[in-house]
């Protein structure tokens, strides 16, 4: 491109391997003995466990002379105390490799148990950025759902009840050994959960494709990522059992993952903590609920972006100004969020408009996406988007 000046300095970072495709599973085995793992530990999400998912895989590992361990009681919005519930039982069976399956749960809750059980300590001690001192055990993520992307991201978030409030443990160690993607494994996912990590996948694209550290390599994966998601995530809510959009869901929400890895999430994520926390409701809906009202927020100071957007998932921006393309992009959304079933709002969820100044204060100390938003937000502009989202 000629005339074309790179202005910044940018790094590239991820998982270390990812495998992809249909019927991937079958080669668990094989890939934990390539890291060299006798005594696996297997973190799953307790609902799942019960669905014969637990089975297949002691199964595939034990015929291989495997001996695994489960720690299957992870939830919904997990409790920080689980990251060191799963590390003490890691290190009661001296497991040597940490497989993390489920939804962003399960996988959260297994990155952090890797680390610990190695460097000792508590969760506690590890949140924030850069807080673990060295290596964990190997891990391997396996997401049965599209929608956050921790395989391949270096965070794992959890909820500590007693504050309230969400945290995130942030270190390059989180970042899984392999990725192993099996779309197959998203087919039996009902639409309601379908919709809303889908929902989520869409965010961390539209987020780290507008976020101020975002680089031109980050850039190619999250609007990807915006594409894939925008033309398959309809019929995977009302055909489940469609194969081929399972997987270009599935691929989409891998690439968010990549793009929010390098170039971080925004305002969706600060205003969305405080409502997990303190009111239980789930990461993917509190996210869905809030993109909108902060993508209309965000616009003016990323309008060319958001015309990308627009592009991207497909809406006719022929003869528009760019200003005009992006309104469709937050229009665009709108109607994939209708389309898909989520109707909700935070009043739902027993918020009332006298908590909004108390969860845009605790928005506030979500600091990092809120570095990476493309316009500077406010306290009073976090009540208002509370507002909007009510």
């Amino acid at each position: 491109m000629e005339g074309f000046i790179m202005r910044k300095i940018f790094s590239f970072t991820g998982a270390k391997k990812i495998v992809f495709g249909s019927g991937s599973l079958a080669a668990l085995a094989a890939h934990v003995k390539e890291h060299h793992g006798q005594k696996p530990l297997v973190v799953i999400d307790k609902n799942l466990a019960k669905t014969g998912l637990q089975e297949k895989i002691a199964a595939l590992l034990s015929s291989d002379g495997i001996k695994v361990a489960f720690f299957d009681k992870v939830e919904p919005e997990p409790r920080i105390e689980l990251a060191d519930e799963g590390a003490a039982l890691a290190v009661k069976n001296k497991c040597d490799i940490v497989i993390g399956i489920g939804g962003g749960s399960a996988m959260d809750v297994a990155k952090a148990v890797a680390v610990i059980a190695t460097n000792k300590g508590e969760a506690a001690d590890y949140l924030g950025l850069n807080k673990v001192p060295k290596a964990g055990l190997p891990k391997i993520m396996i997401p049965t759902t599209a929608g956050t992307g921790s395989e391949v991201t270096f965070t794992a978030v959890f909820v500590r009840k007693n504050l309230k409030k969400k945290e995130g443990m942030n270190s390059p160690y989180l970042y899984p050994e392999l990725a192993l993607l099996d779309p197959e494994l998203t087919l039996s996912l009902p639409p309601a959960p379908t919709a809303q990590t889908g929902m989520d996948a869409l965010c961390h694209a539209i987020e780290s494709y507008t976020s101020i550290n975002a680089s031109p390599m980050s850039e190619m994966f999250s609007l990807e990522a915006i594409s894939l998601i925008a033309e398959n995530l309809r019929a995977c809510v009302h055909d489940g059992k469609n194969i081929a959009a399972r997987e270009r869901m599935l691929l989409g929400s891998l690439y968010a993952g990549i793009g929010l890895a390098n170039a971080g999430v925004t305002a969706v994520h600060s205003l969305s903590y405080p409502l997990g926390g303190r009111f239980g409701v789930s990461h993917g809906l509190a996210n869905t609920i809030l993109l909108t009202p902060v993508m209309a927020f965000n616009l003016p100071g990323a309008v060319e972006k958001f015309a990308d957007i627009a592009d991207a998932m497909g809406e006719c921006t022929e003869g528009l100004s760019d200003r005009e393309a992006a309104r469709l992009a937050v229009e665009a959304v709108e109607e994939l969020i209708g389309d898909c079933g989520i109707d909700a709002a935070i009043r739902d969820f027993g918020v009332k408009e006298s908590d909004f100044p108390a969860l845009a204060d605790v928005a506030m100390t979500v600091a990092r996406p809120l570095e990476n938003n493309p316009r500077k937000m406010t306290k009073e502009d976090m009540i208002a988007i509370y507002a909007e989202a009510y």
